[in-house]
């Protein structure tokens, strides 16, 4: 059975949802990277850079949630998550780097200055300038949605359940208010019925009390 090291609300989630919109069979085996289980040697062994999610299948050995979209797709091509043309894939490509780079990048700076780097570490201007540019690659973004329904061509591909995750991340950290484009797509690839919860979701579900 395919083995998946990491948990939400990590980006374990974009590789989830490729397993339910696939109706693969997996086992989830979460890692808590507040309490330094990414560190431990297993799984060191599988992923040196001592991070998640990381995909174990039979023999293949897979890290990069991008990278795992694209493998489980092109595995399963007949769910059509891969365009046909050489053309439709390039752009495919072009928008999952995209996503990749220029939006998640400015969110992963955020994060470490706001809570994950150690206090005296963080620095807020990094993360301000981060803001500053997350803004003006969701306003590309926002531009390239104008009259289309995905990503690329005119059904879903991998870069649509990269974007959707990336975007809820970005919607959660209040970069869409200027994106109704971006903010309509996002909720009609929520409302698939393999989604997985968004990374809201499960934060408020985590805070829960434990009942005793």
């Amino acid at each position: 059975m395919i083995k998946l090291y990491g948990a939400p609300p990590t980006r374990a989630l974009r590789v989830i949802w490729l397993l339910n919109e696939l109706g693969l069979e997996y086992e989830m085996l979460p890692v808590d990277i507040m309490q330094g289980e990414n560190r431990q040697p297993g799984l060191l062994a599988l992923n040196p850079a001592a991070k998640v999610p990381v995909l174990v299948d039979g023999d293949v050995v897979l890290t990069e949630s991008a990278a795992i979209q694209l493998y489980l797709a092109d595995k399963h091509r007949e769910a059509g998550f891969i365009p046909d043309t050489v053309e439709d894939r390039a752009r495919m490509y072009r928008w999952l780097f995209f996503l990749v780079t220029e939006i998640e990048q400015p969110l992963w700076r955020i994060a470490r200055h706001g809570f994950i780097y150690p206090e005296e570490k963080r620095l807020p201007r990094d993360a301000d300038l981060a803001r500053q540019e997350c803004m003006e690659m969701v306003a590309v973004l926002e531009r390239h949605m104008v009259g289309r329904e995905f990503m690329v061509g005119d059904r879903v591909s991998v870069a649509d359940f990269n974007a959707a995750h990336t975007l809820d991340w970005a919607n959660g950290a209040g970069m869409l208010g200027d994106a109704p484009r971006l903010r309509a797509y996002l909720e009609a690839m929520y409302a698939r019925p393999a989604a997985p919860p968004t990374i809201a979701e499960v934060l408020a579900r985590e805070s829960q009390p434990i009942a005793r």
